[in-house]
């Protein structure tokens, strides 16, 4: 079947959309690893050779391996390799603790465990508890060498038919509110994705950057399918803004996806303005509030659209922003994905109508089955419509406005009540960093005696320029309510984020040694 013919299919795999570029296109660039340039028939063959791999070693379809690294064209292949042998991957985060490290493996059950240098040197304290062959992905003494452990050159594994329910991926959730949780992703689920890029430029002669890890679904949701649909990945090993402009340029990138702090670090540059970014057609940004002055800025002086989606690695509904034809929008996360069915509920369960405030609920065909080997937790991150439809929990509170544009309020565990009133941080922050000396803004409620509990913000200042608390403070207090005044501000040089660019709020609760009333 000819690409075209494979991707009208109401179900598909990723795998055989590369087989079929392999044929069509063979020397069209697939992934891009420095001066590494590896073409589709390459990466068709290197697949080949882990499917093969795999099955050598008694890895069953439906059964998971693991990987924890760097973004790299091993790691890619890797991947990619599994899925041909119906075998579901479990990317994990170097940016884990050695024991969260441990967990996942042990809960995911991976018989093979493909790394590099850098995560063996964080492992070593627990070494001995890896249960799991380890291959090292770079070469290094991580592990029994990558390019050892791959089948022969030429090998072809034998033929898995692969299930739409199967497991495509493992995603674990970054544990910051606890112990990381296991979200099972089909192929079904990833070809909806990949069927629906199209609309969005991926295709022969697109180029994506891959600045963010390749263990993170932000980073997926563009990477499958601009191979699935013949284009090109520029990966980066590690983000820096000044470098990802350089490789943008070289390759004369079409499309990227980058998470709110990316943006926020290249808009910044002095010399953004010098680079010809003219190639770009679409970028896209999730994973994190988007503050609309930032997103204006992104439109004014960067070519080609961009769209800010809304979801959870757990699937459910999701919101798409096309920010380029909704200029008055931008505080918004926009509407839902066609096929998406979003609702806001209270906290009995009860549906709520537009303009109200409640948590967001979300089905769709892109939806995970569950979390590995927690039922429970499963069943509390689902609420069930009166006439029986599964919808997935969100966690976040937010409402419709009269054109059914979304606007986001907050993360439910965040908001802040004082005095009995419900306080959203992102309302406070959005005024924070209007400030002309702020970078960047973070509020967080802390316990006090007389309101239960309080806003505190932890700001960043702009590089070079001085920041009067007394002064900013002032200038908050005249633009929120007096419930949202917070009540002390900590300036730091950053705000502690995970790898995907989430400020993890609970480090900054904790670090705070000042007291309120």
């Amino acid at each position: 079947m000819t690409v075209d013919e494979l991707v009208e299919q109401e179900f598909g795999v990723l795998t055989d959309l590369i087989a079929a570029h392999a044929v069509q296109t063979p020397d069209a660039a697939a992934v891009i690893d420095g001066e590494r340039v590896t073409t589709y028939a390459e990466l068709d063959a290197l697949m080949d050779r882990v499917a093969a791999g795999l099955q050598r070693d008694g890895v069953k379809p439906t059964e998971a391996i693991a990987i924890c690294a760097y973004s790299s064209l091993e790691y890619v292949a890797t991947f990619c390799g599994a899925l041909r042998a119906g075998v579901a991957v479990s990317p994990l985060a170097p940016s884990s603790t050695p024991e969260q490290l441990i967990m996942m493996l042990n809960d995911c059950g991976a018989p093979l465990y493909f790394l590099d240098e850098s995560v063996a040197e964080l492992m070593a304290p627990v070494a001995d508890q890896i249960k799991a062959q380890r291959i090292a992905l770079d070469g290094s003494p991580a592990g029994d060498p990558w390019t050892g452990w791959l089948a022969p050159e030429g090998a072809e594994p034998a033929p898995v038919k692969i299930e739409p329910k199967w497991p495509f991926n493992i995603i674990y959730s970054s544990g910051t509110t606890g112990a990381p949780k296991g979200i099972v992703q089909s192929h079904e689920m990833r070809w909806t994705q990949i069927a629906r890029g199209a609309s969005s430029g991926y295709g022969p002669g697109a180029v994506t950057m891959v600045s963010t890890p390749l263990y993170s679904n932000t980073t997926l949701v563009s990477v499958f399918p601009a191979l699935g649909l013949g284009g090109a990945l520029v990966l980066m090993k590690k983000f820096d803004a000044t470098g990802f402009l350089n490789l943008a340029e070289k390759h004369r990138a079409t499309h990227a996806m980058l998470v709110p702090v990316q943006y926020r670090r290249i808009m910044a540059l002095p010399e953004f303005d010098s680079f010809d970014l003219s190639s770009f057609v679409m970028k896209f940004s999730t994973s994190a509030p988007f503050a609309a002055e930032l997103k204006a800025d992104v439109l004014a002086r960067w070519p080609g659209g961009l769209v800010e989606y809304y979801g959870m690695t757990e699937g459910g509904g999701s919101f798409a922003l096309i920010a380029h034809e909704n200029p008055t929008k931008l505080h918004t996360v926009g509407k839902p994905i066609p096929g998406h069915d979003i609702r806001v509920i209270d906290e009995d369960g009860k549906e709520l109508p537009a303009g109200e405030v409640g948590e967001v609920v979300g089905r769709s065909g892109a939806m995970m089955n569950g979390y590995h080997n927690q039922p429970e937790k499963t069943a509390a991150a689902e609420w069930y419509s009166p006439e029986g439809e599964r919808f997935i929990r969100t966690g976040d509170v937010g409402r419709f406005d009269e054109e059914g544009f979304f606007t986001l309020m907050d993360r439910k565990k965040d908001m802040i009540i004082s005095g009995g009133f419900n306080i959203y941080p992102s309302d406070i922050e959005a005024v924070i960093v209007q400030h002309p000396a702020v970078l960047e803004a973070a509020v967080v409620g802390m316990p006090s005696d007389a309101w239960g509990e309080t806003p505190v913000a932890f700001v960043t200042p702009k590089t070079g320029m001085a920041l009067n608390v007394t002064e900013l403070a002032a200038f908050v207090n005249k633009q929120v309510g007096k419930t949202q005044r917070p009540q002390a501000y900590e300036v730091t040089d950053s705000l502690p984020r995970s790898a995907i660019g989430k400020v993890l709020k609970r480090e900054l609760r904790d670090s705070f040694k000042g007291k309120v009333a």
